[in-house]
């Protein structure tokens, strides 16, 4: 087979595998009634699953902007403790499906996107929200303040803990 195919055959694969990667995790229903208008603005991460791309990250922040096309402008913001630098990455989100339901990808890396599932929130006050990503080892607690009261934050835990997180 030559090179150019070789590479042709692992950029559809790579494109085909990063398109199925933004469901939400089986079992795991993301919230409706969502409210994108609500939603919008500075979220603080209360709590995650470590990833190489956040570990070592604190004070990690994600702020979510309404584009003029209906995509979602996404920075997130951390401090990396080992270098003792703020570093920030801007992505695009777009809902997969109806934008009353709070299922969209999110791409940080020109064509590939990962799913980014709101599978719990205060939809009272939009104050807290839990977050899964494509698969069961992406999950974040989120929250409009830097802290959360210890029995929400532990009701989200056991909640991700029923699902498989």
């Amino acid at each position: 087979m030559s090179t150019v195919r070789s590479v042709i055959l692992a950029l559809i694969l790579t494109l085909t595998l990063a398109a199925c990667s933004t469901a939400p995790p089986d079992g795991v229903r993301p919230v409706t009634s969502f409210d994108i208008d609500r939603y919008l603005g500075r979220w603080y991460e209360i709590a995650r699953l470590d990833h190489s791309f956040e570990r070592g990250m604190s004070d990690v922040s994600a702020t979510y902007q309404l584009q003029d096309d209906g995509s979602v402008k996404v920075i997130n913001r951390g401090y990396d403790t080992q270098r003792q630098a703020w570093k920030e990455a801007i992505g695009r989100a777009v809902f997969i499906g109806d934008s009353h339901t709070a299922s969209l990808k999110v791409s940080f890396f020109g064509p590939f996107y990962g799913g980014y599932h709101v599978i719990a929130l205060d939809q009272q006050s939009y104050r807290w929200a839990l977050v899964a990503g494509p698969d069961r080892d992406y999950l974040w607690i989120l929250a409009r303040d830097k802290t959360l009261p210890a029995d929400i934050r532990e009701q989200l835990v056991s909640q991700a803990r029923r699902l498989g997180f």
